[in-house]
């Protein structure tokens, strides 16, 4: 097979890795924020709920939570699923796995703030609402952002687990090319591609950090 023709066959893959990778982040990071908030509650029940969610997403295979989501419907319930539920179900094990990643990483970032910002805002006539996303959470960015860059670039590599549930992702149709041809070229230019894919959201991390550099 040609070069370019193995691009091309790998470009069509790597859309559909892209799109795992961009809805992920687009719910796991608010649904990690209120994770974290649960965590953080004083109501104990809704504490032990979270922590026992973050425990159980953390010490489980993805893989493992990727087929559940998959196959559970069915064999709890005897539900019928299309077709289009395997991306459905994919996007979902992927945003609830890193909502637990994204929580502790928050909180560790809310708890690190000092109790005096807070009096201070409460002085100042802020509200808890207002103190949290106009005072708070800016700081908590800042702090945050290189562990949530760590696991940004996870996410990348690990848009690869979605083979599991057959979605025709880049590392699948790499491994499809190179059975066909006897040849590991596919999976090489898929390593390179993966490679690009993770230098380019570490410079854009980078390229937001720096601006929130408050000090430069």
């Amino acid at each position: 097979m040609l070069l370019s023709t193995i691009i091309s066959e790998l470009s069509e893959g790597m859309i559909t890795s892209i799109e795992i990778f961009v809805l992920t982040l687009l719910f796991s990071i608010p649904l990690g924020l209120l994770i974290a908030g649960g965590r953080m509650s004083n109501f104990k029940p809704l504490q032990w709920l979270m922590k026992v969610y973050i425990s159980i997403m953390r010490g489980t295979p993805l893989m493992l939570q990727l087929i559940v989501v998959f196959f559970g419907p069915y064999y709890l319930f005897g539900m019928t699923l299309s077709p289009d539920y395997r991306m459905i179900a994919v996007v979902i094990a992927f945003s609830i796995n890193y909502a637990a990643y994204f929580a502790e990483i928050f909180r560790g970032g809310i708890e690190s703030i000092p109790k005096g910002q807070y009096e201070a805002a409460q002085v100042l006539g802020y509200n808890k609402f207002e103190t949290f996303f106009i005072i708070v959470l800016p700081q908590v960015i800042k702090i945050v952002l290189p562990s949530i860059t760590n696991e940004v670039i996870t996410l990348v590599k690990d848009t690869s687990l979605s083979f599991v549930l057959a979605i025709p992702e880049m590392f699948t149709v790499a491994k499809q090319i190179a059975a066909a041809e006897a040849s590991i070229s596919a999976l090489l230019i898929a390593g390179v591609f993966y490679y690009v894919f993770n230098v380019v959201v570490a410079f854009l991390m980078e390229r937001l950090e720096n601006r929130l550099d408050y000090y430069d």
